[in-house]
Parts: structure tokens; C-alpha cells; sequence
């Protein structure tokens, strides 16, 4: 390399070769179909690199150690492959990849012709040590920590390319991204061409089917997932015009902006889920910077001078190309370098001052923002291993270079705290964001904030001064509110995604003005996850327990305590019948905690509080619903369908009683398939307006009315209301019935029957008794009943203490018969004869 690169002079890399080789096994060789060469690079783990010409390597450590070329087993039964013999180059080597998609979909004009091997025309980086190969348009997954082969299975049609987009962000949500695989033949004819997909990093994949497709009638150019956009593009090509056309609302019934299509175009994926795509062939190099809706032409410049609008005008012959999040690169079989920037405003190209770089192996990539590696493999005679060939080329210094007149960056600093983090907007939430800028002295840049996915996200930027730098520099703040596109006062319906689907948007702060010297200057962007908060979660407020109320003990309810269920009280859950046996139930108190106490005769519904990150947010007020986990049915709803003001039919639980089984799974009763009753419904018209309204929350006042049991109640409480939030929101949680009374052994409508009847029976019996005994047989049955009782007494005598107590009951008695005579008959009997009778009565007794 000469001086005026002002890097490093180039280097071979050459290692391990002092040491025996061990036997290689029988394979086939790989090599890269094409004419091209192409250096991919897993975008996640930088020290995995692959390079793809007339040998294909695959290195764990930036190339900085010999290899052999890759071969793939001839257990694959690749067909129509020449085998290569032990002595020649084996799949026996090292390699390194990380978890993404950085996809190699190289093709060009011309194509390498091989007379053995096996032809590899794609490649995919996937998650977990995964390589994708499409090898004679079949797909194979490489193990290259293991070193084992494996033939995807699901694709029955061949194949030619492979396409996906890694995300970086270490959590569940960017891994499921990095899962998504499509493959296709380039150039089928459309609808009848197979489109294949995988949601699991490419172990198996399914065959596409969709309405859009049907509709397309040219060829296939390619099919991709924006996720920054929350879309699948579908590349067509017809009457030499390509265009995009997409799968989702609200842009399924349009499609992007026709360009020329006159060969077959590779599509690179930049990373970073920006929304920017390279297109490209031996002559010819377009660009997108949303997802394909618009296609840009990339221009050259010379100084503060644009040489051509299009340098595919130019008649370049592309012989390596590389690329960045922010930055693009090209080698071309003329010896020529060219390097520029990629943005929302344009793509441009500068020509780096010529060195001797070209050679039919050379591929050129970047190992981080400014500084360009090229790449050369060298044969060794002696070993099947081969060297390499490396040298680092810092462009920023090339372009501080007087001799390319280009303007120095007009931004001295850019930053932000938001870089490299992924952030997440649920529903009826707001995310605000900051950046931070000082211009070079004299300078007023022009700040610039984009979105990928205007669909979904929707944004507000004010800038503000912020102080001043130690030299008198002005320093400025951007600040930035986020928030979901449908909740912004100018948004058409027509325009944003449907509320109720997950969708993904980056955030770009960049300068719009900015000069191609601002390499190390690199725009500030982040992933916003349009969707839901895990951060969140549900709790149902437990400020009176039955612990606290001493009904319940803490000790006793984390010593297995167990309860019972009688069968009349609940439904079995597993079938549809009635139980045949009380239900023993163990407490889970690690879980549930103590019981919430409630009162059986007061109408109730839970206080349930929303967390996020362990702080309390509100209390909830959307719609939910609750489910008792044990099958007991001894409650029911205040309000019915009528009451709710429902405008058609209301679903309940009966509706998904076939999926009762499901209920653990949480996949029962949920804001997927939750239908609100206050809209109306001509599929499902108000015919039960006394069914029971079984939705709790909202815009009414239902409540829950335990039945006359005392006892544990477990429920499961579950969110249905779709514009809450994005997450599937559930809690479990217990409640203790108290204060009923016993079930009565009679009916209401019996008891107060035999009251009645009682009490009227004892009015009469008081008036008639005295009235009977006042007659002389009353007199009689009188006389025989105190014979009765005195025999009775007698017997019951046996010591003096009961005959004195007898004594005394005796002379009680007699005195208030004496007095019931006298005062009942005053008249009938003369005074000396009731003298006489008494006294006979007397002695009588």
C-alpha cells in the first residue's frame, strides 16, 4: 500500500502450519457461484467472519490464523458434485459465527464455473452457532463450533437464495427476530413459485401461503422481512421494473415505487433494523432508505461537486462490495475504491485515490465504522491450509487527505444515552428521548430525527440551547417524545397499523447536512418495540386478609394446609358433569399469600394495581376477567347483559367451556379473542339480555355476589381489554368468604309456615287451656295429672334432700292451684262448699 492511504502496510497471515495436518475426511468442496467475491461478517459477534469466492472460509478469529477451505459431508448427498479426495482441502477447519441474519444474497452477471465442488449462491448467519448454505438449491444449517452438517427439512423445491435480518439486543424479543428465515428461487414465476418460511432459525421450514401472492403475476425478485418496518416485502420484477409489494395493513393494498430491474439484483439487508437496503450487480448499485417503498440511486462526488447523479451511469464493474449500518463500500475490477455514507437523505460516494488492490480473490469489508479491511486468500503448495493476506484501511485519514478537497464535518459531537439499548412502547405509554450536539465553530447543522415505521410510531423533537463548551462553543439538547401513531390527534386510519398488532420502528438521530468527513461521526439509533412492556405486571390489592382478621393463621397455611370443596359447590373442571365427591385442595400460600377477606353479602369486585419495574403505576381500570381455578360455581354477577347497556351478545365463559383445559396455559379467555359487547355486532345480535354479564372493569360498575358458603376462593384474573397493553396480563390470587350463615335444613317458603303456624297455635292454646280447666273435667284431668306427677316425684325420691325439695315444690303448686280456682270460678261454687272441696282435694292428695 502506498503512503497516501496512511495505514498500515499490509500483512500475511500465516499460523499452525509447523504441525501435523490430521487425515481429511471425503467431501465436497464449496466455492461461491458467482464471479464476485464477498466477505460476510456476523454483525453480532465480530470476530465471525465468512468469505465467499472461489473457496469458501469460515473463520472464528477475524482471519488472523490459516484454514482450510469449507467442504460439506458427502453424507449430504449433495448431487451433481465431483468429491473431493482426502488429500485436497477439507471442512476440517475452524469457524465462528454469531446469532443473526446478516444475509449473503451475492449474485451477479457473471457466474463462477466450477468443474468440481458444490455451488453455493446464498448465506445466512443465524442464532446459536448456526451457518445457512444454500448448496445446489438445497438449504443446509452448519454447526460450525460442532462441525456438523444438517439438511433443513420442510423444502421440497429448489431453492436459490435464503433472506433474514439479525437483531443484536440480547432478549427474547430480538432472538424471535433473528428466528425468521425465508427461502426462494430468485426469478420464479409469480404466484406458482414456492416462497418457504422458518420461525426457528432456519431447522425447518413451511411452505408460504398468501392472498398477496396470488395477485403478482411477474417474477420473483426476493422476499424479506422489514422487520423495522413490521412487514414482509415481496420484491416482483415485470416488464423489467421491479417494485416491492408488502403483506400488512395498512400497505398490503399498495406497493413501492417501480425502478429499473434489467438483471438480477442482490438485496443487502443493512443491519441495525433501519429500514436500509443495498441493490446491486456487477453493473449496477441502488439504494432504499425505507424499506424499498422508494429506490434511490446512489451519487457520486468529487470535492463539494456531484460528478454523476447515478454511478451506475458510469459503467462500474463491482467486484466486492461491503457494508455497514451507516457506511457502503466498493471494490470494482477497475482498481477502484469507492467509500460513502448511506442516509435518509440520500447515499453518496467519494473515490478513494488509487492503489493496487484488485485481485480475483480480493473481498473488502468492514470490522467497525471507518476502518476497511481487504482481504486476500494466498495458496500455500506445501499445505492444504490456506494464508491470508490483510490490510486495515482507516478511512477517516485517507479522507483528511488536501488532495480530495472534502469539506471537514460540520458536527464536532453527537451522542446519546439511547444507543445501543432497546427500549419498548406499550399502549398508552410515552417514551422520551434526548441527544446531545455541538457544531464545529461557525457551523449550523441541521439536526435530523426519523423513524422507520411512521405507520406505528409517531414522534415530536424540540432542540434547545444547553450551555456552552469550555471555548465558547454553543452546545445543543434534542429532546424527543415517542409515542404510539394512533394515539396522536393527526393520525389517519388509513395510515397507521391496527392498534391491536405488535410492530417494531428505529429511532435515527442524524445530521442532515452533513459532509462525507463525518465518518467517525456515526448517526445515533435505536430499536423501539412497539409492543409489550415485560416490565409490567399485575397484582390484586390485599389491604384486609383473612390473616390480618385472625380467621386464618400465616403458620397454618404454609404447613400444607389443605381445605375442602364439598361437591355440591363446585364443577369439575377436566369433564363436563356433576362431581361425585368433595375436592381436598392444597393451599399454595408461596404463591397466594394470605386470603383477601370478603364478606359473602356484600357485592365485590378486586382492586387490581399495575406495576411496572417494581414501582405502582396506576390502578387499573380496563376490562378483565376472573375464573374460579378449583371449578367452585358458588357466585355469580351483579349486572346482565340488559344492565350493561350491551349492544349485542356478551361472551361469557360457557363460550370457551370446549378449551376448560386450556385454562392453566392462560390461552382461555384473553385480549386476542376478547369481544367487546358495547359495540355493535350484526354476527352477534342482543337475543339473552338477561344472561349474565360476566366481564369485570370498564366503563360498568359489575361486581362478583358470593353464595351462603364460607370458605377459600382461588381465581385467576385475566386481562381482556385489547387497548390496555400488548402483554397477555394475568395474576392469581384468593379470596375467604366469611360471615354466612349455616345452609337451613328447610325451605324459606316451610319455615316461616311453621313459625306462623306456631305462633297461632300458642295464642289459641293460651286462651283454651284456662277456659278447659275451669270444668269439671278439666277438674278431673287436673286431679290426674298431679296423681302422675306426684307417682313420677316419688320415684325419682331417694334421699332426704328430695323430699325436702319436693316439699316445697308441692306446697308452690298447691297455692297457685288454690288461686287459679278462686280466681277462674268465683260464682259457681258457694264459698263453704269450695271450703269443703278444698280441703278434700287436699287430703285427696
Amino acid at each position: 500500500m502506498s503512503s497516501s492511504w496512511e495505514t498500515p502496510l499490509p500483512y500475511k497471515v500465516r499460523t499452525g502450519k509447523v504441525f501435523a495436518s490430521k487425515p481429511l475426511p471425503e467431501g465436497d468442496r464449496l466455492f461461491y457461484a458467482f464471479s464476485s467475491t464477498y466477505v460476510l461478517r456476523d454483525i453480532c459477534h465480530s470476530d465471525t467472519v465468512l468469505y465467499l469466492g472461489k473457496k469458501i472460509f469460515i473463520s472464528k478469529d477475524k482471519f488472523e490464523s490459516s484454514l482450510r477451505p469449507l467442504t460439506i459431508p458427502k453424507s449430504m448427498r449433495v448431487a451433481n458434485s465431483p468429491t473431493v479426495t482426502p488429500n485436497e482441502s477439507h471442512s476440517g477447519h475452524s469457524g465462528v459465527w454469531g446469532t443473526g441474519l446478516s444475509a449473503a444474497r451475492c449474485r451477479v452477471t457473471g457466474s463462477r464455473k466450477r468443474a468440481g465442488g458444490a455451488s453455493v449462491t446464498s448465506a445466512l448467519f443465524t442464532s446459536n452457532s448456526k451457518l445457512l448454505l444454500v448448496v445446489n438449491k438445497k438449504v443446509y444449517m452448519y454447526n460450525y463450533l460442532s462441525n456438523r452438517w444438517h439438511k433443513a427439512i420442510g423444502i421440497y423445491q429448489p431453492v436459490s437464495h435464503i433472506s433474514g435480518d439479525k437483531c443484536c439486543f440480547k432478549n427474547e424479543f430480538c432472538l424471535e427476530l433473528s428466528y425468521k428465515v425465508f427461502a426462494y428461487l430468485r426469478g420464479g414465476p409469480l404466484p406458482r413459485t414456492k416462497i418457504y418460511f422458518s420461525d426457528n432459525g432456519g431447522f425447518a421450514f413451511q411452505s408460504l401461503a398468501s392472498e398477496k401472492l396470488d395477485g403478482l403475476e411477474g417474477t420473483l425478485g426476493g422476499v424479506f422481512h422489514f422487520h423495522s418496518f413490521s412487514q414482509v416485502g415481496i420484491l416482483e420484477v415485470k416488464d423489467k421494473l421491479g417494485s416491492f409489494h408488502y403483506m400488512e395493513h395498512p400497505l398490503n393494498h399498495s406497493a413501492g415505487i417501480p425502478f429499473k430491474y434489467n438483471d438480477p439484483l442482490d438485496v443487502i439487508i443493512k443491519p441495525g433494523q433501519r429500514g436500509f437496503l443495498v441493490l446491486w450487480n456487477q453493473t449496477s448499485l441502488l439504494v432504499s432508505p425505507n424499506s424499498g417503498q422508494i429506490i434511490e440511486t446512489v451519487q457520486l462526488w468529487r470535492g463539494n461537486t456531484i460528478v454523476t447523479p447515478n454511478i451506475s451511469d458510469m459503467g462500474i464493474n463491482i467486484h466486492s462490495i461491503a457494508s455497514n449500518t451507516y457506511e457502503l463500500a466498493l471494490l470494482t475490477r477497475e482498481n477502484v475504491v469507492y467509500y460513502g455514507s448511506q442516509g435518509y437523505l440520500g447515499t453518496t460516494l467519494v473515490q478513494l485515490p488509487d492503489q493496487p488492490l484488485w485481485s480475483e480473490e480480493t473481498g473488502i469489508s468492514f470490522t467497525d465504522t471507518g476502518m476497511l479491511e481487504v482481504l486476500t486468500p494466498v495458496a500455500d503448495p506445501q499445505f492444504p491450509a490456506f494464508d491470508f493476506q490483510k490490510c486495515i484501511v482507516n478511512v477517516q485519514a485517507v479522507l483528511n487527505t488536501p488532495d480530495l478537497q472534502i469539506e471537514p464535518c460540520n458536527v464536532e459531537f453527537l451522542d446519546s444515552t439511547m444507543v445501543e439499548q432497546m427500549f419498548t412502547i406499550d399502549m398508552n405509554s410515552q417514551l422520551d428521548l434526548s441527544a446531545l450536539m455541538i457544531p464545529r465553530p461557525g457551523k449550523i447543522p441541521i439536526p435530523l430525527v426519523m423513524v422507520s415505521n411512521p405507520h406505528s410510531l409517531g414522534l415530536e423533537a424540540h432542540i434547545i440551547e444547553f450551555g456552552n463548551t469550555f471555548d465558547g462553543n454553543y452546545k445543543y439538547k434534542l429532546e424527543i417524545e415517542l409515542r404510539q401513531q394512533q394515539q396522536q390527534d393527526s393520525a389517519d386510519l388509513n395510515f397507521t397499523t391496527s392498534i391491536k398488532r405488535n410492530t417494531i420502528s428505529s429511532v435515527t438521530v442524524d445530521i442532515a447536512d452533513k459532509t462525507v468527513a463525518c465518518v467517525d461521526l456515526k448517526p445515533l439509533s435505536t430499536l423501539i418495540s412497539i409492543g409489550c412492556d415485560k416490565t409490567k405486571k399485575i397484582l390484586v390489592q390485599n389491604k384486609i386478609s383473612a390473616c390480618s382478621m385472625g380467621i386464618l393463621s400465616p403458620v397454618e397455611l404454609q404447613r400444607n394446609y389443605t381445605y375442602t370443596i364439598e361437591k355440591e359447590a363446585y364443577s369439575p373442571i377436566s369433564y363436563d358433569a356433576e362431581a361425585q365427591s368433595d375436592l381436598l385442595v392444597y393451599y399454595q400460600y408461596e404463591k397466594l399469600g394470605c386470603p383477601r377477606l370478603v364478606y359473602y353479602d356484600k357485592p365485590w369486585k378486586p382492586v387490581v394495581e399495575m406495576w411496572k419495574n417494581g414501582i405502582l403505576e396506576e390502578i387499573m381500570n380496563a376490562e378483565y376477567v376472573i375464573t374460579e381455578v378449583n371449578g367452585i360455581t358458588t357466585y355469580t354477577y351483579s349486572l346482565t347483559a340488559a344492565t350493561a347497556n350491551c349492544r349485542s351478545q356478551p361472551q361469557n365463559w360457557s363460550t370457551f367451556k370446549s378449551d376448560f383445559y386450556f385454562l392453566f396455559e392462560g390461552t382461555l379467555w384473553n385480549r386476542e379473542n376478547y369481544i367487546s359487547c358495547h359495540e355493535e355486532n350484526k354476527d352477534n345480535p342482543l337475543l339473552w339480555p338477561e344472561v349474565e354479564y360476566q366481564i369485570l372493569g370498564g366503563q360498568t360498575d359489575n361486581r362478583v355476589i358470593f353464595g351462603q358458603r364460607n370458605g377459600i376462593y382461588t381465581f385467576l384474573l385475566s386481562v381482556v381489554d385489547p387497548y390496555y397493553s400488548y402483554c397477555s396480563l394475568e395474576t392469581m390470587f384468593s379470596v375467604y368468604v366469611d360471615g354466612a350463615l349455616p345452609m337451613a335444613f328447610f325451605s324459606p317458603e316451610l319455615s316461616i309456615t311453621l313459625l306462623v303456624f306456631t305462633t297461632l297455635l300458642s295464642t289459641w292454646l293460651a286462651y283454651a287451656i284456662p277456659k278447659e280447666l275451669s270444668t269439671e273435667r278439666g277438674q278431673r284431668l287436673r286431679n290426674f295429672c298431679s296423681r302422675l306427677f306426684e307417682g313420677c316425684l316419688g320415684l325419682c325420691r331417694c334421699s332426704w334432700l328430695w323430699s325436702r325439695l319436693w316439699s316445697r315444690l308441692w306446697s308452690r303448686l298447691k297455692l297457685w292451684l288454690r288461686s287459679r280456682r278462686v280466681g277462674d270460678q268465683p260464682e259457681r261454687i258457694p264459698r263453704t262448699q269450695r271450703n269443703q272441696t278444698d280441703t278434700e282435694a287436699v287430703r285427696g292428695l
